[in-house]
């Protein structure tokens, strides 16, 4: 009887919007990491767990490798970029377009600096013809010598399962490395900002997005009571945001605190009672202190 077990940590690493958060909600079958059709989403490193009978895998989830123009944007790049030894295992996603992109040239170069086995993951299957996959996938075998090549439609679920089982093959045997139960490591305080982010993002156009920060500054359940009362505050970097963030009537800041509470909801069993505030804090994503502040690891800054 074979009772070895095997455990190790996998990073996904890609351009903005190639969908590697959509992957691991899809994997883990939780709502772990947000999504939006803005570059950019994911900002701090995401851990998910998958634990079966004889395996354990952390996913780790990271912002999008581009071209940064703030501290935070270095302080995204950079994060993404330390996990590149870091892990047992590295699944490059890419969107299937027939011209390679420049950022995706540049990230192969990074990957040929490093001996972590790499999986070229070829994701949003779902929106070519079949035909062209094989195409694809010859295009970018010129470039570099994958050890696994898997297309996937993340947002179908297609061929994820053959990816789990795949990624399992090449793990070392480990211990678990967290409870059976765990599917995060992720503190409820840091989805629940992450939702209302999510929600900001999708309601709100242009620029305004990528200078938003949201901080939980109290979150209590009531004493024998369901019902869970969090206060929030939601940063932007100019009193002309602050006043597009509110709306008129504040009908806009009503709309994103309404949508977030389903998720949130969802997320804590529970009731809740939201309350958001928006604050101006000029050009945060360029100081040090205010990054800090807002949770983002201080090694990367």
């Amino acid at each position: 009887m074979n009772n070895k077990f095997y455990s190790g940590f996998v990073s996904l690493i890609g351009r903005p919007n190639v969908g590697k958060s959509t992957l691991i909600n899809c994997i883990t079958g939780e709502k772990i990491a947000i999504i939006s059709n803005k570059p950019q989403t994911t900002r701090n490193k995401i851990q998910a767990i998958i634990t079966r009978d004889d395996f354990q895998v952390i996913f780790i989830d990271t912002p999008g490798i581009h071209n940064p123009k703030s501290k935070l944007g270095n302080y995204m790049v950079k994060s993404a970029e330390t996990t590149l030894n870091e892990v047992d295992i590295l699944l490059y996603l890419v969107e299937p377009y027939d011209k390679i992109n420049d950022m995706d040239i540049e990230i192969i170069k990074k990957l040929s600096k490093v001996k972590t086995p790499v999986f070229l993951i070829i994701n949003k299957i779902d929106t070519i013809e079949k035909s062209n996959i094989l195409k694809i996938i010859d295009k970018y075998r010129q470039l570099f010598d994958f050890k696994e090549i898997i297309p996937i439609s993340a947002a179908k679920g297609k061929n994820t399962e053959e990816l789990l089982n795949t990624v399992k093959n090449y793990l070392p045997e480990g211990p678990r490395f967290f409870p059976d139960d765990m599917v995060t490591d992720q503190p409820e305080r840091q989805i629940v900002s992450e939702l209302i982010r999510e929600k900001a993002l999708y309601l709100l156009q242009d620029e305004i997005p990528h200078g938003i920060a949201v901080e939980i500054t109290a979150m209590k359940k009531r004493e024998n009571k369901e019902l869970v009362d969090i206060d929030a505050t939601l940063y932007c970097e100019r009193e002309s945001h602050k006043r597009i963030i509110i709306g008129k009537s504040g009908s806009m800041l009503k709309k994103i605190g309404t949508n977030a509470r389903v998720d949130i909801e969802r997320l804590l069993g529970s009731p809740i009672n939201l309350q958001i505030w928006v604050k101006v804090k000029k050009d945060w994503r360029n100081s040090n202190f205010l990054l800090k502040n807002f949770g983002y690891d201080s090694k990367n800054i």
